[in-house]
């Protein structure tokens, strides 16, 4: 009889329903570390392996991972003979590297066709700027004159130094000369193409503008010639490492990034060298076909894109909705667009992608270049996607949540407040702008956490109206207008499908595929953590019943 009651009391409900959340949450947490664990181990050094092939030919690489295959698969390819009675073998999945020198970064082979498992003492991993990494054993330094010294690491770590040094003079010239240049002699080609369309072309002018012309070419010339002397001052200077065939190799030292000995690195160095990694990870740009180095244009294109839809979505949810619930009359019509509303959320989101290339794009966007751009034409301005199309676009995706989540909030404010506000002498409208509004404006934020939940892990539609593998430029920079909404972007969502589907190289960008999730999650809570906190302090601020 006990038992029959606390069933129907409930509480065997709310303990399931309590342990489905907990489970839930676990769930989720786990899978998170796991995806951080994968992703994170990635930047630390591991130890470089020697082996003997059954040819007595070495080997020499990190081992990635070791699985168990089943001796009928093995049979079927027609393998080994020790391999008889046994019931399955250890495929190792081992980084070879020197990929200008190997087909493949990585090979897979079974251990029984190799022995002699050791870590050699003296061998160094090289990151550098194209091809990936380097193992080899460093055997000399060819200096600038020419001259080959023994002494590699304090060689090495002066070259690496005044290659840092020359790059960051390359860098800095490019900035502040190049792309300066560059930038005043697009703008005079738009000036010279403007009068040709006006008619207001004079010889005076043209005369003006081939002396400006000339002077900028002249400058540019100067500036490239610059970076051309820096780069050739280390043209000569080199490694000479031995690879695991034997053979010697000279690695420039303008592409040596980083260079460390992973067998001789104690675990304070270990852990310098991860964070190190990390850092570089998340402020570097990526090479290789995203499959080394950094994401920060990533970072920031998505940081920027959920920023400009908060912006455009928010004022029109939080209007929308405020129409709906305080002016607007309950009648078929109204009812109409509440379950218009509701159903917009269920739309695929390449729907909307769609829908944004076609209208906002080829529409809004041709019809820009038209009015204020005609000088650049047929090379379109704002007629082809860009940042700000994409904003756009996911400011529509994400409108629907806005405004269901403000109207909600509205919903809870009892009329008895806005009842004694009219009754004191306010206007319908100072009622909404100066009670109300504060007062749901908890309920407008978690609208706004909704949306950047589901807007800061979208690709679908993005892909169609702005998103890129890889940006030339950041959509920010120094020059006017400074936030250039017309540029394409990188996004961490795109980052993520290009580097699990699209790269040729998977097993080298697969650790990048799970550190790049994992950033994306990080990103998306760090965003959501922001709004949360503030939503906190509103409803603090503005707390009345039904809100605490």
């Amino acid at each position: 009889m006990r038992l029959l009651n606390w069933f129907r009391s409930g509480a065997p409900w709310i303990w399931l329903t309590g342990g489905a959340v907990s489970i839930s949450l676990i769930s989720v947490l786990g899978l998170l570390l796991l995806i951080g664990w994968k992703g994170l181990t990635y930047f630390w050094p591991a130890p470089l392996y020697m082996w003997h092939t059954e040819d007595n030919k070495m080997l020499v690489g990190q081992l990635y991972s070791r699985d168990e295959v089943p001796i009928s698969h093995i049979h079927a390819a027609g393998l080994n003979k020790k391999l008889q009675g046994k019931e399955s073998a250890i495929r190792l999945n081992i980084k070879i590297a020197n990929r200008e020198r190997n087909p493949a970064d990585f090979i897979s082979i079974l251990n029984v066709k190799l022995h002699d498992e050791t870590q050699p003492q003296g061998w160094a991993v090289i990151d550098r700027e194209n091809n990936g990494q380097f193992y080899g054993l460093p055997v000399g330094y060819v200096s600038t004159s020419g001259r080959i010294e023994k002494e590699v690491k304090a060689h090495v770590a002066k070259g690496m130094a005044q290659a840092q040094a020359i790059r960051s003079q390359v860098h800095e010239l490019i900035e502040q000369k190049i792309k300066v240049y560059g930038h005043k002699l697009e703008m005079l080609r738009l000036e010279k193409r403007r009068k040709e369309l006006n008619g207001t072309m004079t010889p005076a002018y043209l005369t003006e503008y081939r002396l400006n012309k000339n002077d900028l070419d002249n400058r540019m010339s100067l500036a490239e010639d610059k970076i051309d002397q820096l780069r050739d001052q280390l043209g000569q200077q080199a490694v000479i490492l031995q690879d695991m065939t034997g053979e010697k190799v000279l690695v420039p030292i303008a592409q040596v990034l980083r260079m460390w000995y992973p067998n001789a690195m104690s675990w304070t160095e270990k852990v310098t060298h991860w964070a190190k990694g990390v850092w570089i990870f998340l402020s570097d740009n990526p090479r290789e076909s995203n499959s080394e180095g950094g994401v920060f244009p990533a970072i920031f294109g998505t940081i920027l894109l959920v920023l400009l839809m908060s912006i455009v979505v928010m004022p029109l949810g939080i209007v929308a909705a405020v129409y709906l619930h305080e002016y607007a009359k309950d009648n078929m019509f109204t009812r109409l667009i509440r379950v218009a509303v509701i159903n917009l959320a269920g739309v695929p989101s390449i729907v909307y992608g769609v829908f944004g290339l076609g209208f906002f794009v080829y529409t809004i966007g041709g019809e820009i270049d038209k009015l204020f751009f005609a000088d650049r034409l047929p090379a379109p301005t704002f007629g082809t996607p860009g940042l700000l199309w994409s904003a756009l676009t996911l400011a529509v995706l994400t409108l629907p949540v806005v405004i269901v989540a403000t109207e909600e909030g509205l919903t809870r404010i009892p009329n008895s407040i806005r009842h004694g506000s009219l009754a004191l002498g306010a206007t319908q409208f100072e009622t909404v702008w100066k009670i109300v509004l504060p007062m749901a404006s908890p309920a407008m934020i978690t609208g706004l956490i909704l949306a950047i939940a589901r807007a800061a892990g979208e690709v679908a539609p993005l892909m169609l109206v702005g998103v890129v593998k890889l940006a030339s430029n950041l959509p920010v920079d120094n020059q006017f207008p400074y936030l250039h909404l017309e540029r394409k972007f990188m996004h961490l969502g795109f980052h993520i499908y290009d580097l699990g589907f699209q790269t040729t190289n998977i097993e080298a960008a697969r650790p990048l595929v799970y550190a790049t999730a994992f950033l994306l999650v990080a990103v998306i809570i760090s965003l959501n953590l922001t709004a949360i906190s503030i939503r906190n302090n509103l409803r603090e601020k503005y707390r009345t019943l039904g809100q605490d």
